[in-house]
This record gives structure tokens, C-alpha cells and sequence, in this order.
């Protein structure tokens, strides 16, 4: 998908159309990336459901689940968008919708990085590193109970793994590889024994590639 063309005399903003083809771009981007990285939580949620039918004591199905966790999503590809069309709006985005300017991608790099370090990350890493309790915490009876711990966890993977998302215009928002590379990334953090001190060594190495790329040495784009 092509981003929206630029004037060459000035900056636009994007008509509806632009803004909802794009919008749509990061929806299904988001669903591609964070969805594997919730698939222990929801087969323990999943096991819960058919657990509870054998017994005659139905619960809120899965698919309530997965679409209060993808909905969580949904708003932050709104957002994205928005950040998009605002970078592009003033010019600092390659046509490869990467950032164009090393200040902007050694930020980006810097903030991702020392967000690795918060004890707000790990605070939400931490809950979606342990399904059943997780569960246990935030169950809620019904459809829209099903759709609230969908809604929960959406929001503590959103706490994890929000400024990550800003790292696609380092490499691209159309960078296969970077995308691939990010969800991947967010995927070991989740479910991997040592995810936790991988993330923090990922977050120090971050921090020293935001610096290198504040020097203009190495281009990121």
C-alpha cells in the first residue's frame, strides 16, 4: 500500500479516504503482530469455556474474548494513524513512511528503550506473562464480561508494547523484516523463560543504537 502523496509545494493533511485506507493498513498490521503474542492467554481462556460447558455453566465464548483484545488494538491503530498522518504532515517521513531525520529515529529508539527499564513495563509484562491468573483477576460473567477481560488484556499488552509500535518508523511501517522482527520480538518477551531479562538487555542495546543514530553516523531508515 502507498502512503499518501504529498504536495510538492507544502504539506497536506490526508482526505478520509487516505486516513481510512491507512487506518486499515495499521488495523491488520496490529492483528498480524500482537494476536500470536495472546494466543497462551486466550487457549487458557478457550480450556475455561469448554470446561465450563461440560458442566452446564456456559461462559462468554472465546471469540467475546479475542475481539475485546483486537478492540484495544483497533483504538491504538487509530492513534497510530493519527501520529502518521502528523509526521507526514510535516515532512519528517521518507517515502518508505520511515523516519527521515536521525533525531527523530535515535528518540524513538532512546524512548523504547529506556520504557524497557520502567517498572510500568513490567508491571503490565508481567500480567500478560501468566495467563490463569490473569484470568483469575480480571474474569467478569457474561458477553460483556468476555468482552471487559478482553478489554483488560488489550490494555495491559498496550501498556508492554505501545512505544515498540513506534519503532516502525525507524525501519519502515512497510518493513516486512522490521514488522516481523518487532513481533517477534514481543512474542519472546511474552512467553519465553527469560523474556523479562531479554527485554532489558534489548532496551540497553535500543538505548546505545538511539544514541549512534543521534551522531547521524548510521542511517536507520
Amino acid at each position: 500500500m502507498v502512503g499518501p502523496v504529498q504536495s510538492t509545494d507544502q504539506a497536506r493533511m490526508w482526505t478520509a479516504v487516505e486516513f481510512g485506507l491507512m487506518l486499515l493498513m495499521w488495523a491488520v498490521m496490529m492483528v498480524a503482530m500482537m494476536l500470536p503474542s495472546a494466543l497462551p492467554m486466550t487457549l487458557v481462556y478457550a480450556a475455561i469455556v469448554r470446561k465450563a460447558a461440560r458442566g452446564q455453566h456456559p461462559v462468554a465464548p472465546t471469540g467475546a474474548f479475542v475481539t475485546g483484545y483486537l478492540a484495544m488494538w483497533g483504538l491504538f491503530a487509530v492513534a497510530a494513524t493519527a501520529v502518521q498522518m502528523g509526521l507526514e504532515h510535516w515532512s519528517v517521513l521518507t517515502p518508505a513512511m520511515a523516519a527521515a531525520s536521525p533525531r527523530l529515529a535515535g528518540g524513538l529508539l532512546i524512548g523504547a528503550g529506556l520504557y524497557e527499564l520502567t517498572p510500568l513495563k513490567h508491571a503490565c509484562l508481567a500480567q500478560c506473562r501468566a495467563p490463569a491468573h490473569f484470568i483469575a483477576q480480571h474474569w467478569h460473567a457474561g458477553l460483556f464480561g468476555g468482552l471487559r477481560t478482553g478489554l483488560a488484556l488489550g490494555a495491559y499488552c498496550l501498556g508492554c508494547c505501545w512505544i515498540l509500535m513506534g519503532l516502525l518508523f525507524v525501519g519502515g511501517v512497510m518493513n516486512l523484516a522490521w514488522i516481523a522482527a518487532i513481533a517477534a520480538f514481543v512474542l519472546f518477551e511474552k512467553t519465553v523463560r527469560f523474556g523479562e531479562l531479554g527485554g532489558r538487555l534489548v532496551g540497553a542495546a535500543l538505548i546505545l543504537l538511539g544514541i549512534v543514530s543521534l551522531t547521524g553516523v548510521i542511517a536507520l531508515g
